[in-house]
């Protein structure tokens, strides 16, 4: 990725976003489960972190099939 001829193809930008997205859903579900203390589950704010987590990695999931074409 350091190089001159580097081009970030649509291909890995999908498998980029997919782990990005995972990776985020992951993170926001385990400040729920790791956060003992507190009553109260999953709130409003934390639904619209899953939605956009979930929201990038189907994302990434559609950029996946998609050729990549060198010009």
């Amino acid at each position: 990725m350091l190089t001159n001829h580097f081009t970030l193809t649509k291909r890995l930008l999908g498998l980029l976003l997919l782990i990005v997205g995972i990776v985020g859903f992951v993170a926001v579900l385990s400040v729920d489960i790791l956060d003992v203390g507190r009553e109260g589950g999953i709130g409003p704010a934390q639904r619209i972190a899953l939605g956009g987590a979930a929201l990038i990695a189907l994302i990434g999931l559609t950029l996946i099939p998609i050729r990549d074409q060198l010009a």
